[in-house]
């Protein structure tokens, strides 16, 4: 049998693995590749190894093998309200094997589980199909087109917004 996903708190060896997935065109891919950035991961990671109240970042891992990472953020919901967005980056020969759907899904049950956010959101790409088929299949609806939502590539994208509620049915 084999070994089945899980998340996993970012070791400092994990740096590197996440600054190819962010700062490597080749290994970011076509939809994950923005330009060169300042990620700020190393001084997250000397201040709170990367989750605080505000976001957070974890490791996807099968076995002993690093798949990617997915990651979160607050977003305000009104006065005193909150939702978190998250996000996905896995390593090439990770993608396409339904790792993804299975890290949206225990990333979405474990911020269920330790926070009181009602709602997860997921943005991606218009052409992004195979974001859009994991974050459904991880049980996340599709609510519609943001129009020039994203900068990337020297043009701006459409881009799609999911969601998850706390009250849906689980997947």
């Amino acid at each position: 049998m084999e070994p089945r996903i899980a998340l996993r708190r970012v070791d400092e060896d994990d740096l590197p693995v996440i600054e190819s997935l962010t700062q490597d065109p080749a290994i970011a891919g076509e939809f994950g590749w923005l330009g060169w950035y300042d990620t700020q991961d190393r001084r997250q990671w000397d201040e709170n190894r990367m989750i605080s109240g505000e976001r957070g970042t974890l490791m996807v891992s099968r076995g002993g093998e690093t798949l990617g990472f997915v990651n979160w953020r607050r977003r305000s919901a009104g006065v005193g309200a909150f939702y978190w967005e998250m996000g996905i980056a896995l390593l090439p020969g990770a993608r396409g094997h339904g790792h993804g759907t299975q890290a949206h899904r225990l990333l979405a049950r474990y911020l269920f589980a330790h926070t009181t956010a009602h709602r997860i959101e997921a943005n991606t790409e218009v052409d992004n199909i195979a974001e859009q088929k994991a974050l459904e299949r991880a049980g996340f609806t599709r609510e519609g087109v943001k129009r020039g939502e994203g900068w990337r590539d020297g043009a701006w994208r459409d881009g799609v917004t999911y969601s998850l509620l706390r009250t849906d049915p689980p997947v």
